[in-house]
């Protein structure tokens, strides 16, 4: 089940970013969360813009994500390719799981009922997050920057059947 997350998550959801930069180093990514990232301040700030998100069994967390429908400042610029629509787009970040599996198509699903075209990037060296994008029908598109101006490879995903997309208050 997905939910808004809660300010009583944060300590779980702060654990769960920390077994996920583990991971991503033991597979390969040292350098695409560094070991504070991501900040309690931004996680509290993505709580109260309504953009984080839990997934959930019974009380235990076991997956977060942030979410938002509307422009993203870090997609304004595209370099070495094009997205696939200029339409309003849907953008998931920072998404982690405590390894029980079946997190990002939880969170793919949630996010896909709400908004018929999505965009997700990803460091070079997140193989394990590339693949899962692409299984999951993403195309490249070409590379943006973050805020701190660190390169990352930008996909996007299309509504094959063109149902409108919802407005941000329809998330919840």
């Amino acid at each position: 089940m997905v939910r808004p997350a809660v300010q009583a998550d944060l300590n779980r959801i702060l654990k769960i970013y920390a077994g996920a930069r583990r991971f991503m180093r033991q597979t390969g990514n040292p350098t695409q969360w560094p070991e504070t990232y991501p900040a309690r301040s931004l996680l509290e700030e993505d709580l109260a813009d309504g953009r984080l998100f839990v997934i959930a069994e019974e009380e235990r967390i076991h997956g977060v994500f942030a979410f938002a429908i509307g422009p993203d400042r870090t997609y304004a610029v595209i370099e070495d390719g094009t997205w696939h629509s200029e339409r309003p787009y849907g953008v998931i970040h920072r998404i982690a799981g405590d390894g029980s599996g079946g997190i990002f198509e939880t969170c793919l699903n949630f996010c896909r009922g709400k908004c018929d075209y999505l965009r997700i990037d990803t460091h070079e060296n997140n193989k394990v997050m590339r693949h899962v994008v692409g299984k999951a029908g993403f195309r490249r598109c070409g590379i943006i920057y973050t805020d701190n101006g660190t390169p990352r490879i930008a996909f996007d995903w299309l509504e094959p059947d063109g149902k409108e997309t919802k407005k941000q208050g329809d998330l919840f």
